[in-house]
């Protein structure tokens, strides 16, 4: 009697863990989907921003994660075939994809927790002299670009403050024709508005665009490490589940 009960409460274990996996396969596709879509939002949402950091940090972070997303939804389907047929191979290849994972969302989320911690530096050393010395510049038109896109819609001007452009290549040229400022400063962008900087037609905000893209870059790292620690607790979980129902079918493998 007892062995039959004992066989029967290790059925229903073996069920229970099942169902878990289940469930976690579903939460760690949605994490999956989670990962993924932040890291295509890291880089097509503000990609123009790009050229203007000197490392390429956050740009690889962002790679990384969507690596990270598109295995989670390969692995979330072979958990699902483990699960089902309950071999010991696929649960052992399960673990260690999840393990693999893991180890991907790590580095990223070091990287973006290392590049938070040096961006406001980087970016106090290297954004001026990019907007000053690249600004309409041949060659650089991604430059431009970029920095015309970040004055429109940071309403900003200037690295500091609109009296960085002074020192600017490109407004002490003739290209500039009067300008003292680029036109993306103006709050009404028309042909040659730049000639005028008064507070009524530029943008003069304190901390210039430094502020403002720093605190764009803070934003998107917290939301990656954020993403990170959720979908790496899901896998925690996961490998913790794998581990007990390969035990016990190693236990009862009839």
């Amino acid at each position: 009697m007892s062995a039959v009960y004992k066989d029967d409460q290790d059925d229903w274990l073996t069920v229970c863990l099942k169902y878990l996996l289940f469930v976690f396969n579903f939460l760690f596709w949605v994490g999956g989907a989670a990962v993924l879509g932040v890291g295509v939002w890291t880089l097509v949402e503000k990609s123009d921003y790009l050229s203007l950091l000197a490392s390429s940090t956050f740009a690889v972070s962002a790679y990384i994660l969507i690596l990270a997303g598109g295995l989670v939804v390969v692995t979330g389907f072979l958990g699902c075939c483990a699960v089902i047929r309950e071999q010991r191979s696929c649960l052992s290849m399960y673990f260690f994809c999840l393990l693999l994972i893991f180890l991907i969302e790590l580095v990223a989320g070091v990287l973006a927790y290392v590049y938070y911690q040096r961006l406001s530096e980087e970016l106090k050393q290297h954004l001026n002299q990019t907007m000053t010395e690249n600004y309409a510049q041949p060659g650089k038109e991604a430059v431009t670009l970029a920095v015309d896109r970040l004055q429109q819609d940071f309403k900003c001007c200037g690295s500091n403050n609109s009296h960085d452009w002074t020192a600017s290549v490109y407004i002490s040229s003739n290209q500039a024709e009067g300008r003292v400022v680029p036109d993306s400063c103006c709050k009404t962008v028309t042909p040659h508005c730049g000639k005028r900087d008064h507070p009524s037609n530029i943008y003069k905000v304190e901390g210039g665009c430094i502020t403002k893209l720093e605190q764009f870059l803070a934003d998107h790292l917290l939301v990656i490490g954020a993403v990170g620690i959720g979908v790496a607790c899901l896998q925690i979980c996961g490998m913790v589940f794998t581990c007990c129902l390969y035990r016990r079918i190693e236990m009862d493998p009839y």
